[in-house]
């Protein structure tokens, strides 16, 4: 057994106290407060020096072997989800940890103690950097509007934020470890990116019961809507794997009036750039079609959301190497999953892979999801990450050399990443109502 599988053993106790205070205070994305400062606390104490995002939570830091190398990213996600009927949920909030981002905040600190143990770094060269981000699931849009328009964000997901304010610069190599159920790892090839939109249907108050013809039922618009996204699905081609599910977050405000203002939020999700921009135009063109059909209108905020995630084929080696040096047993699968996350925004301009490591048990995002073998979840993790690090940089850093070497970059850069991304947002009115009956319909092209 190397030395760094023998540190993350060693420190077992301290990683599942970790899971435990995580698990026991959840936090949904850019509120990780306390979270962040449970692990700056503990990340400090072992000596590290943090680069800390200050403004919002998360933070860095760097691990240098002393001999020249490339630079590895390992990354952690601190946020929950909201799900108020789960029995461990925060009772103020809803919040709970139903998609096994806690033990991924405790295993990124099994590693960051297992690379301070003496002797640790031996034979490795490069750089290590460790990362605790925040918000990885998509969720509270009006929220992280909010931060937008304040200035505090510039993007939903916790990574590209962190990629714009320069957090990755100069890493090489990225990679993450999910949390899944079973007792299996598994690796796909990748996952579906997405589109974010908030969707304002606008109508016009009235007494409902009264004189309903003086108003414009906004609610019937939006349901008109979601009708119409529903009727368009068949023309989704399959390869594309599209996933449209929208949500009311606000659907009236007393039942004798007539809804003037409905709130929609959904995503848009497909396998690739072109598939997701192709199926939002149709999902656009629908929304606005149902708001015509009442005289209504309706405000389209249009956002990006993930990208696509694809896996390096040299990353997807080096986990199931690495898994076969620890006796994890991981299933590869070829299929590109349907859920998204924002560690596709690294993989376009980043050799990136994003297994998943078994521990849990229930349904992903529901109200039966639990950490039933936190050994297996955190610290069976922090080992497999900590022999990825190994094998890619023992050697020289041969084979991190080689798979930066033969990884074609979807972007060539960062900026021009995220100048496409910026590209994405759209928003305003989408109907104008003229004087002499024509109406005109703008932002929906054929």
């Amino acid at each position: 057994m190397s030395k760094l599988i023998s540190a993350a053993e060693k420190n077992k106790a301290l990683i599942l106290e970790a899971l435990d205070y995580i698990w026991k205070n959840p936090e949904t994305g850019y509120r990780e407060v306390k979270t962040s400062a449970y692990l700056e606390e503990k990340f400090e104490a072992l000596g590290y020096e943090l680069v800390k995002a200050g403004d919002i939570p998360g933070f860095y830091c760097v691990v240098d072997t002393g001999r020249p190398g490339p630079e590895i990213l390992v990354l952690g996600e601190m946020d929950s989800l909201l799900c108020p009927t789960h029995p461990e949920a925060d009772p103020e909030t809803g919040a709970v940890h139903c998609c096994g981002h806690a033990a991924q905040s405790a295993a990124l600190f099994g590693i960051a103690a297992a690379l301070k143990t003496e002797g640790a770094l031996d034979g490795l060269c490069g750089k290590i950097r460790l990362c605790a981000v925040p918000a990885e699931e998509l969720i509270e849009i009006e929220y992280r509007s909010k931060l937008i328009a304040e200035g505090k964000i510039h993007y939903f997901g916790g990574k590209s934020e962190f990629l714009r304010r320069g957090y990755f610069d100069g890493v090489d190599i990225a990679l993450m470890v999910h949390t899944t159920q079973g007792k299996e790892a598994s690796l796909r090839d990748g996952s579906v990116g997405c589109m974010a939109k908030r969707i304002i249907y606008k109508g016009k108050s009235a007494h409902a019961g009264g004189s309903p013809w003086n108003g414009c039922n906004a609610l019937y618009a939006a349901t008109q809507g979601l009708s119409a996204i529903n009727a368009i699905r068949e023309t989704f081609a399959e390869q594309d794997i599209i996933r449209v599910h929208p949500i009311v977050t606000k659907g009236g405000g007393a039942v004798n009036a007539i809804p003037d203002e409905v709130i929609l939020e959904s995503y848009v999700r497909g396998k690739t750039f072109k598939a997701i921009e192709e199926a939002n135009k149709k999902v656009n063109r629908a929304l606005c079609g149902a708001a015509l059909s009442l005289g209504a209108n309706v405000e389209i905020i249009d956002s990006p959301g993930y990208a696509p995630l694809k896996n390096s084929e040299g990353m997807k080696q080096l986990v199931l190497d690495a898994a076969k040096e620890i006796d994890l047993p991981c299933t590869y699968t070829p299929v590109v999953g349907s859920g998204s996350t924002d560690m596709g925004d690294l993989s376009g301009i980043l050799p990136v892979v994003h297994p998943y490591c078994p521990g849990a048990e229930g349904i992903s995002h529901g109200d039966n999801y639990r950490i039933a073998n936190p050994e297996l979840a955190c610290v069976t993790s922090a080992k497999w990450q900590l022999k990825m690090l190994e094998l890619l940089l023992k050697d020289g850093a041969v084979r991190a050399k080689e798979i930066k070497e033969s990884f074609v970059p979807e972007f060539a850069s960062a900026k021009d990443y995220l100048d496409y991304m910026d590209s994405l947002f759209s928003s305003g009115d989408r109907i104008v109502y003229r004087e002499d009956g024509v109406a005109e319909v703008k932002g929906c092209s054929l």
